[in-house]
């Protein structure tokens, strides 16, 4: 009896000192994120202030009952920006809505749009 127990726990042993741990895994960088191209929700939420100083002078601006509309066009495109005040009728009016297109009224890239008014800004 004796001699089967230390025949079965060398066995195991033996097939524990065989096993092997996986690797830990090696956390692999992350590469930087890239700026990609802006886009309408880079804008929502902004102030005419803060799109004055990105963009400059809106070629046109309207008040639209309770909105303002800004534009600007340049780079063969019309960016239309609108803003509201806050449903609670507090601070300053920001964008809640953004619209690109070409000079013709045709729809346009709007990523694109905005890329070509922020250069020429």
């Amino acid at each position: 009896m004796l001699m089967r127990l230390i025949v079965t726990a060398a066995l195991y042993l033996a097939l524990a000192a065989c096993a092997t741990r996986p690797p830990a895994p090696v956390e692999q960088p992350r590469p930087a994120p890239q700026p990609g191209p802006r886009v309408s929700g880079d804008l929502i939420g902004l102030t005419v202030n803060e799109l004055g100083q990105r963009f400059g002078q809106p070629t046109f601006q309207v008040r639209e009952g309770p909105g303002l509309k800004l534009q600007w066009s340049g780079g063969g495109c019309v960016l239309d920006v609108f803003l509201y005040t806050p449903a609670d009728g507090r601070g300053a009016e920001r964008v809640t809505y953004v619209d690109a297109r070409r000079p013709t009224g045709d729809p346009t890239d709007q990523a694109a749009c905005i890329a070509a008014i922020d250069a020429a800004a």
